[in-house]
């Protein structure tokens, strides 16, 4: 069985209701005992074999330092899918799904482990028909990344047999500034090749995400008003209204801006400003987004058009919370940000002058992330102010989560003897057009590492290119003062009101 997907000679390539479907390969997860693995790759998992985008001898196999056999893995992963798959459990897709399970005890350094997950390949590739197709899943934290690939090598688990494919998966964060990324980069490049490693950015899995580029290409209504010719501004927002909960290992000395901004929001940023590609394909895609992102700019006053902050105790949700410093694991002198803001400018033809503005935080408001694209006002108002002092900016809102869809806001006439404007809103939920719900990302991305489709992961480049944005910023705030507190459950600290005022805008309350 070659390593491209098996080709149906009846299928025709207009027909447009069957799914495309992985052809034999099994996944191997690194760290398969962490919060990721169980909540979201293994119910993903299953959720792609239920819908029947799995082939039947799909292989699954844990590695982490366990001392489970088996049937215990097992049972950790129907406990997984039991609680959080999107799809109903089913008894036959499970019984089929678990003969191909298998564990590996073991550390990362541990050669012995290492040739036992190779002698457990093997036995699946005979047993199971998965054609020498596999994929590694470094679920672990990036410090182990080296480790784990240089392992991969040195048991020939990272070379593909003939016909077939070794892939390497990796989450992020990917480095924590741009010599780190780049070390890393080489580092997995020696053992994969660039186009079998596949950097994970869930939220380019999401539908609304892909959207972005249905909504601006296959219409004719946008596009011609998709630049600074009508474009005010651009607010691209992530909110979370959840603290660090148990991960203050990771995120201390980490913070918002690098957990966030440099992956997520620029990503969101290229997807939303860039050309039009040739075409939809992995290549094509990352030639504009990383045109997109070489013209990104930097403010030069960095102090005036960066903010950052860290939650206090306020009340959430009804509840009493207490703040950043006071979180379990965390220095009481840390200045790690759990709020970033800044003002960046893509300095091409399209967008000369418009202001993006990005921001990101914890403990906020409510959990939301959205695109809000806002126009400038009409530039000849034949109404007296007093008409349309009701009228706000018309803007297009792409909401990526939780309820996903799209709002455009515009002005009308308020019923009546008088002539008055003001806002109204027309909204298209996902939930509402279409009957089938919205896989999740993570179903997407997997299907896609096991098809070699590499349309939405973004690419070394971005990656390193992305860092070459936010290190100047990282580099200002190391040196300049501590991160402005603000009280949990508020939209963030005022210095970020202040710094848009400043421009004679203000944040959208999402």
């Amino acid at each position: 069985m070659s390593g491209t997907a098996s080709h149906n000679p009846l299928r025709s390539s207009q027909d447009r209701r069957l799914p495309r479907i992985a052809g034999p390969s099994g996944l191997v997860i690194f760290g398969v005992t962490g919060d990721l693995s169980r909540k979201k790759l293994m119910p993903a998992v299953y959720d792609l074999a239920n819908r029947g985008l799995l082939p039947p001898g799909f292989s699954l196999v844990g590695f982490a330092r366990r001392d489970w056999a088996d049937e215990d893995f097992c049972e950790v992963v129907h406990d997984s899918v039991k609680q959080y798959a999107r799809t109903p459990f089913r008894e036959e897709v499970w019984r089929q799904l678990a003969e191909g399970m298998r564990f590996v005890p073991g550390v990362f350094d541990d050669d012995e482990a290492f040739a036992s997950l190779r002698s457990t390949i093997e036995e699946l590739d005979k047993q199971r028909g998965t054609g020498g197709n596999f994929a590694f899943y470094l679920s672990v934290p990036p410090k182990f990344f080296p480790t784990v690939t240089r392992q991969l090598k040195k048991h020939g688990l990272a070379d593909a047999p003939a016909d077939s494919w070794r892939r390497a998966v990796i989450e992020k964060p990917f480095g924590h500034d741009l010599i780190s990324a780049q070390e890393l980069n080489q580092v997995v490049h020696e053992v994969f090749p660039p186009h079998e490693v596949f950097r994970i950015d869930h939220y380019l899995g999401k539908e609304t995400v892909q959207n972005i580029l249905a909504l601006r290409f296959a219409n004719t209504m946008f596009e011609p008003i998709w630049n600074r010719s009508f474009v005010d501004h651009v607010q691209i927002t992530m909110a979370e209204d959840i603290g660090i909960g148990g991960r203050a290992g990771y995120y201390d000395g980490i913070g918002a801006a690098r957990d966030v901004i440099q992956n997520h929001l620029l990503q969101l940023l290229a997807l939303t400003a860039m050309e039009e590609p040739a075409s939809f394909d992995a290549d094509a895609l990352v030639t504009e987004k990383l045109k997109v992102l070489h013209a990104v700019k930097l403010p030069t006053d960095l102090g005036r058009h960066t903010v950052r902050g860290q939650y206090t105790a306020g009340w959430q949700g009804g509840q009493k919370v207490g703040g950043y410093l006071e979180e379990e694991g965390i220095d009481s002198a840390s200045t790690t940000d759990t709020y970033a803001a800044m003002r960046l400018e893509v300095d091409n033809r399209r967008w000369a002058g418009v202001p993006f503005y990005l921001r990101t935080g914890k403990r906020l408001g409510r959990r939301v992330t959205e695109i809000a694209v806002v126009f400038q006002r009409a530039p000849y108002s034949p109404f007296n102010a007093t008409d349309t002092q009701e009228l706000g900016h018309n803007a297009l809102v792409i909401r990526v989560q939780p309820d996903e869809g799209i709002t455009v806001r515009f002005g009308s006439k308020v019923p009546g003897t008088q002539m008055e404007i003001r806002d109204v809103t027309m909204d298209f939920a996902y939930g509402e057009s279409f009957t089938e719900s919205s896989p999740e990302a993570y179903e997407r991305l997997l299907l896609d590492v096991l098809l070699g489709d590499a349309n939405l992961f973004p690419r070394h480049q971005e990656v390193e290119r992305s860092w070459e944005i936010l290190d100047p910023v990282e580099k200002h705030w190391a040196s300049h003062g501590k991160p402005e507190p603000y009280t949990s459950g508020s939209w963030g600290p005022t210095a970020a009101d202040d710094m848009l005022a400043r421009d004679g805008r203000s944040w959208r309350r999402p």
